[in-house]
């Protein structure tokens, strides 16, 4: 049965962002009754996920690296005392009340301290030589993991009782408890005596459970936990709060005044977001919303008054356009040419066996009479080493790898007459030569695939013609429409 209230996720930046999450979310204007019915999931404070595992863009290790490498037995306690400071400081930031901020700093204390334990144990065991600590790793990974979620979430609990909301810190990490159960069965455990109509929860985005949420969804658990929570307690509405807008382009890359916010979509353009690596929504995430009924909404926490763009499973834009440009800078496209591969069976399965034994994330594909082609999110180290499996397996086959981009224009509804035709004529002019092209028959998507170094101006070019030149021919239509109506 669905509920009265909306879940709502907050990323790392906008958390980061206290005074303005407050201003503008947490409590924007509301008070008595009005500040209810809802349930708040919480990212880490930027920056600290990436102290406590790895740095998300450089790979500069954080705590988890240090320990894994075993370097420097000093150098993963140094990383922890690191985020000890870091949340200490935060906290320092945050906090008015000096009660407060002590209690916050105890719960920081408590944590990092049980954990270290944790990691001494394992490292003296370690020392021994004997024992083999690599399945004990994954169990590390979900540990630290869990305490930048904890951190944030006990503090923005704690700052909202300050203010008088009755907030309530719902900790799913399972830091200190042997009892692994499955995410729903902890979810529906934490709010089977919450009243949401007097409570406002302010729960942890890492939920401890088997399978772990790290090695099962890496970097994207916050939203399976937000996922699940809206499925499990009916919400009426799903809600990110992210520090920008889900915009037709990146702002940075196209400039903010060209750049539109998208304002609604569907559920197939999130997951075709999802699938190029955009932080719209974890894949998994959407599927759980989509097949529950239960819509998006992606607002800016920097802009309060804007409702965001609101994703649906049944909406189609009612005029055919592009909603989107977007793509990844850097990939890996693995050609495999069999001249004997027409009318046999089999080589399709055995290049997705080893793919996926290499781990490789497929974003597109391509075939013909005799060639397979994949596009894959990696980097090319490992398609190299999939690539030499292979040639192993098929000696007289011709396999390459080459670096590419995919630029991909992106709608619940892009079958508008002549757009791939405007899109070449506007690469062509931009002096960007197209590699390859994929154009689906549900009229959802086309990539283009063109040399790394000419993203930038790929995306510049499309979004031009596609989405700002598009938007003035809507106008004008709907201006003359107007008239008419008249």
């Amino acid at each position: 049965m669905r509920g009265h209230h909306s879940v709502e996720k907050v990323g790392g930046t906008s958390m980061a962002a206290t005074a303005t999450l407050f201003d503008n979310v947490l409590i924007a204007g509301r008070s008595g009754g009005d500040l209810y019915n809802r349930i708040f999931v919480v990212s880490a404070y930027a920056g600290m996920t990436d102290l406590l595992l790895e740095n998300k863009k450089s790979g500069e290790p954080g705590v988890y690296g240090h320990f894994v490498d075993d370097d420097d037995a000093g150098a993963w306690r140094a990383a922890m005392e690191r985020v000890r400071a870091a949340m200490r400081a935060r906290n320092a930031e945050m906090f008015a009340r000096p009660e407060s901020r002590a209690e916050a700093d105890r719960f920081v204390d408590a944590r990092v301290d049980a954990v270290a334990a944790c990691l001494d144990d394992l490292a003296r065991l370690r020392s021994h030589g004997r024992f083999s600590l690599k399945d004990q790793f994954v169990t590390v990974r979900e540990l630290l993991a869990g305490i930048g979620e904890a951190h944030s979430a006990h503090s923005t609990a704690l700052l909202l009782r300050d203010r008088d909301v009755n907030a309530r810190f719902v900790d799913l990490t399972l830091w200190d408890e042997d009892d692994v159960r499955s995410l729903d069965a902890r979810i529906e455990e934490a709010f089977a005596a919450i009243d949401l109509r007097t409570t406002l929860p302010i729960v942890t985005g890492y939920a401890g459970c088997e399978g772990g949420m790290v090695r099962r969804y890496a970097r994207g658990y916050t939203e399976m936990t937000f996922s699940r929570i809206a499925v499990l307690t009916g919400a009426r509405e799903a809600i990110i709060h992210k520090e920008f807008h889900l915009s037709s382009a990146d702002p940075k890359l196209v400039g903010e005044r060209r750049a539109r916010k998208i304002g609604r979509t569907n559920y197939d353009v999130a997951d075709q977001l999802a699938n190029l690596g955009m932080e719209a929504i974890h894949p998994g995430a959407g599927r759980g919303l989509r097949q529950s009924g239960i819509s998006l909404r992606v607002r800016n926490s920097f802009d309060r008054e804007d409702a965001g763009t609101l994703v649906t499973g049944d909406y189609v834009s009612d005029v055919p356009r592009v909603e989107i440009v977007t793509g990844l800078r850097q990939m890996q496209a693995l050609q495999f040419f069999e001249q004997d591969m027409v009318g046999v069976k089999g080589y399709d399965a055995a290049i997705l066996a080893a793919l996926t034994r290499h781990k490789l994330w497929i974003v597109s594909k391509s075939s013909n009479a005799n060639t397979i082609t994949h596009y894959l999110s990696a980097n090319a180290a490992t398609v190299n080493r999939a690539a030499a499996e292979l040639q192993d397996q098929y000696p007289d086959a011709s396999i390459t790898t080459q670096p590419v981009a995919m630029v991909s224009v992106i709608g619940s509804d892009i079958s508008r007459p002549g757009l791939v035709t405007e899109a070449l004529r506007a690469l062509d002019a931009a002096g960007v030569p197209m590699i390859a092209m994929q154009h689906q028959i549900r009229n959802v998507d086309v990539q283009f695939l063109v040399a790394p170094r000419d993203f930038d101006t790929a995306v510049r070019a499309l979004h031009k013609v596609l989405v700002e030149d598009g938007a003035l021919v809507e106008d004008k239509a709907a201006s003359a429409e107007d008239r008419r109506a008249a």
